[in-house]
């Protein structure tokens, strides 16, 4: 019977020396490994504190009956969804939910073709051109606030411009066939820039070649557009679409400051009917009834990302 050769040890294996350097690896090893957790707890503190807790507790809000003597008892009943089915049975659910769709959509599209547009535009090179780029830029860099306040200056029935250029005497903002296509005209206008820059730099990105080839071979604007330009930006056009899309969905400054939701909520979106139902509810379950709408609001948003994440990562696989 032949038993098996033994492996031979490492050189060196055993000896005092080799353990000591194993002990210095393993000690930088462990070094290594608490450095990174020291970079990395503030980021998950923040988090924890500023994202992750607030959407925890509203959704906790939502699925409980909390009143105003909540606030001092800090007891508040569990009643599940039945807050959620209380919202869907609400007269204006149905008129919010479509106000909010037709704000994303309408404002979508028009940000995105204008912004395309202009995109397209500015790819060419002419005089003043980064001049004439960076002036669109503006309603992007002032605050949401004062492009909000200028632009309920601006549909004022009696003084202001948008009537007095139409030749018009519409109530922009006490009209409540008017005042959502008032909001969604000024969003559109804050919305256009963002749109211009993420498509601009798209553009950038396809090589010059290939439409001086297409040239050569006779294609017009508009083929070169629907066979070049179109598909190479696919990628751009979705990530900015999604992206849109979520911020869009949220928008609650840019009407609370023009309509306040108004008038009789003809303009009301989710965002906005979920701050007057927190703060002006006037009802005992004011509180968990916003925070019913915001959860709602959530959903769809976390919905979204998920979608940009993964549209992300299979731009990064191609």
């Amino acid at each position: 019977m032949t038993l098996p050769a033994t492996a031979p040890a490492p050189a060196g294996a055993g000896s005092p020396h080799a353990d000591a350097r194993e002990a210095s690896r393993r000690r930088a090893r462990r070094a290594s490994r608490l450095a990174a957790f020291g970079f990395i707890a503030p980021v998950v503190v923040f988090i924890a504190l500023f994202f992750a807790y607030p959407i925890v507790r509203t959704i906790q809000l939502s699925l409980q009956d909390y009143t105003f003597q909540s606030y001092f008892t800090g007891q508040a009943d569990f009643v599940g969804f039945a807050n959620y089915v209380t919202l869907v049975q609400d007269r204006l659910f149905g008129p919010v939910v479509r106000n909010t769709v037709l704000f994303t959509v309408v404002s979508l599209v028009f940000q995105f073709v204008i912004g395309l547009a202009l995109a397209v535009f500015f790819q060419r090179t002419f005089p003043l051109s980064a001049t004439f780029r960076a002036l669109i830029l503006i309603p992007w860099l002032l605050p949401v606030v004062v492009s909000a306040t200028t632009w309920r200056w601006m549909f004022y029935k009696d003084y202001g411009i948008v009537n007095a250029v139409l030749g018009t005497h519409i109530g922009w903002l006490s009209d409540p066939q008017w005042s959502l296509w008032a909001v969604i005209i000024a969003n559109i206008w804050l919305g256009i820039p963002f749109n211009l820059v993420l498509l601009y730099g798209g553009l950038q990105g396809i090589p010059g070649t290939l439409y001086e080839a297409a040239a050569l071979d006779g294609a017009g604007a508009w083929r070169r557009f629907r066979s070049i330009t179109w598909p190479l930006l696919r990628p751009v056009t979705a990530v900015t679409l999604l992206l849109g899309l979520v911020y869009t969905i949220k928008a609650f400054d840019v009407i609370w400051v023009i309509t306040e939701g108004g008038p009789v909520d003809s303009s009301q979106t989710l965002a906005t009917w979920s701050y007057k139902l927190s703060f002006e509810g006037g009802t005992d379950q004011s509180l968990s009834m916003g925070a019913t709408v915001a959860s709602l609001l959530f959903v769809v948003a976390l919905v979204f990302g998920l979608l940009y994440i993964r549209t992300q990562r299979q731009e990064a696989a191609a």
